[in-house]
């Protein structure tokens, strides 16, 4: 994955979207953070420390990439909320947790934001050692998900591990689109993705297993260049957007696998 995390929002969501690559980035990054509501948050302080950059820069980066953090984790506490999160930062670490005192309001990092933190920051060598290390995490990880190495020459693509990653989410909203709008059904997961490989390629998804000449065990997606990848995501994205929101479709859909 040759890119430029700092430059493409793109990329960065697409590591940032897959839960198993952040669970393996968190495990074995050692970040320590405070443990409050069911996640790890970082202060705003802390995020500066840890990057070992002035907390203005960080202040910065918030502002002008507010949108992105906010949808990623980043939150502004105020109020029940704020007084929650002080009780239980001050049973972790008593006074010494990077908070200033007699504050109205906290904006909190969890491990995702704090990782799209990371992928924005130029001026932190931390940053940039811990964005080659997400980097690494997730070669691995589709390494070990496609069967070890470059298997496949498509594999060797430069492009591959973000279309690869980016079609594994969209494929995550298909399937969770299917499970909560369309009659329970063991078949369907199997009948739609026919209908999204018939659309692209004339044939069936067992069918095209036969052309290629692939083991039972081997999965077709992953022969597939980037931009066959890019396709097949865009197809899976738009059908779980028209499943969400046409109710016409999903009486469409149950029609068809009944």
């Amino acid at each position: 994955m040759n890119k430029d995390l700092t430059a493409s929002r793109i990329d960065r969501q697409n590591i940032l979207n897959n839960e198993m690559a952040i669970e393996e980035i968190q495990d074995k990054s050692g970040i320590v953070g405070i443990e409050w509501d069911g996640k790890t948050y970082l202060t705003k302080e802390a995020v500066a420390s840890f990057f070992e950059v002035d907390i203005r820069t960080i202040s910065r980066y918030i502002e002008q990439n507010n949108n992105e953090l906010t949808e990623n984790g980043y939150v502004v506490l105020r109020g029940k909320q704020l007084k929650s999160f002080l009780a239980t930062a001050s049973e972790y670490y008593a006074k010494d947790i990077n908070v200033p005192s007699k504050i109205s309001q906290l904006g909190l990092f969890d491990f995702k934001v704090f990782l799209n933190m990371a992928m924005l920051l130029s001026e932190s060598e931390k940053a940039r050692a811990l964005r080659q290390l997400m980097l690494d995490i997730v070669i691995d990880l589709i390494n070990r998900r496609t069967g070890g190495g470059t298997k496949y020459i498509n594999q060797r693509d430069k492009d591959f591990i973000g279309s690869y990653l980016q079609e594994e989410n969209y494929r995550r909203e298909f399937t969770d689109a299917l499970k909560q709008c369309v009659a329970e059904d063991r078949y369907k997961y199997a009948h739609f993705t026919d209908m999204i490989y018939v659309s692209i390629f004339k044939e069936k998804a067992r069918e095209y297993k036969k052309i290629l000449d692939l083991k039972a065990s081997e999965k077709v997606r992953d022969t597939f260049y980037s931009e066959i990848l890019d396709i097949i995501a865009a197809y899976e994205s738009g059908l779980a957007d028209a499943i969400k929101s046409d109710e016409e479709l999903k009486l469409a859909i149950i029609k068809a696998i009944q």
